[in-house]
């Protein structure tokens, strides 16, 4: 089997929040590329790329770049190809756009051998298990009002969900009691046994971390998530090291690398995954497998229709993240019954594209 084509196709979808039906800009929409490969043998790969922001036509200049030095090479030799495209952009990795469209790549020959075995993509990777707990993410956000937010915590409970996530460090003037007061009725509004998730995006130092972190102990948080700057590997330490509540972080950092400093550390106790910076799925497993040997849970980060994939392959899988930003993209798309995730049982991802949202010329 040959790669014979490498397509690529702007995306955008409305920037809406479903899940409990969140307040939106009017027309704000997310920016996303689609991404196809096609073989001598007619079987087909697909994925989507983004984080490419207000340089998005440069991050699909990137993909067509690298797809043009995947022609002709076997799609089911991924390790080979992520050898030629570091070869290629040597003096370009391994972090940035180089990684985004490496990622976009990976995910897609993952789909075409899924689909040349006939086996869905988590049977290929471990096949741990066929169902995964899976957590409502981003409609709880920190610019939302906190009426709504109370409202829709409990919307989400109805929905069956048994994990969620919010965010602290709120904008405009805030200060620690209003943190606290946000996560308190939260609390109260989902009860005890609901699991509750907190990110912070990394908009606290390490002091605020440790003091606020200690004051929402009492409401016994999940995880706490990207307390602080990404890298600060130390101020991360110090933070879990100071904290009962887990701290989860990595989705802010690229490649396999940083992920070992982080371990490492002792940085974080839940590392997070995320697809399009850690060089797809292959980068992905060699995370999760560092991950195994530190004793860590890992978990994903964004699309569910993916990483339901590799949390369901690996023993060490704690949970998806539902945020079903990219759902409009797909003819079908994995929905959450009582808060648990079913792995697609087509070869593959198991996912086919909306021709009416994402067109290929």
């Amino acid at each position: 089997m040959k790669i014979t084509k490498v397509q690529t196709t702007f995306v955008e979808v409305p920037a809406d929040e479903p899940l409990a039906n969140g307040p939106q800009d009017k027309g704000a929409t997310r920016k996303l590329i689609g991404v196809k490969i096609s073989t001598d043998q007619g079987v087909q790969g697909i994925s989507i790329a983004f984080f490419g922001a207000g340089i998005t036509p440069a991050l699909k200049s990137a993909i067509d770049s690298l797809g043009a030095l995947a022609i002709g090479r076997d799609p089911l030799c991924i390790e080979a190809i992520h050898a030629k495209f570091r070869e290629a952009a040597l003096h370009a990795g391994p972090g940035g756009i180089f990684t985004l469209a490496s990622s976009a790549i990976d995910i897609a020959l993952w789909d075409i051998k899924g689909k040349a075995f006939g086996k869905p993509v988590s049977e290929l990777l471990g096949g741990y298990r066929k169902t995964v707990p899976t957590y409502a993410s981003g409609a709880l956000m920190r610019n939302f009002p906190l009426k709504h937010v109370v409202k829709a915590s409990e919307t989400l409970v109805k929905k069956g969900f048994r994990q969620m996530k919010t965010q602290l460090a709120l904008p405009g003037d805030t200060n620690p009691p209003m943190e606290v007061e946000r996560i308190k009725l939260i609390r109260e509004a989902i009860g005890d046994k609901i699991d509750l998730m907190c990110d912070i995006n990394q908009r606290w130092d390490v002091r605020q971390a440790i003091s606020i972190g200690k004051q929402v102990e009492q409401y016994h948080l999940f995880w706490l998530e990207d307390v602080t700057t990404a890298d600060d590997y130390p101020g991360l330490a110090r933070v879990a090291a100071a904290l009962d509540t887990p701290v989860a972080g990595g989705e802010y950092v690229y490649g396999t690398v940083p992920f070992r400093h982080m371990m490492e550390a002792r940085s974080v106790d839940i590392p997070m995954i995320d697809l399009m910076r850690s060089c797809g799925i292959t980068g992905f497993m060699k995370i999760a497998a560092m991950a195994e040997a530190f004793n860590l849970p890992v978990v994903s980060h964004l699309i569910p229709e993916i990483q339901v994939h590799t949390i369901a392959a690996i023993p060490n899988g704690l949970t998806v993240e539902y945020m079903p930003w990219t759902f409009r993209c797909y003819k079908e798309f994995p929905q959450p019954k009582n808060g648990v995730l079913t792995v697609p049982s087509k070869p593959g991802l198991g996912l086919e594209f909306d021709p009416k949202v994402v067109k290929f010329k």
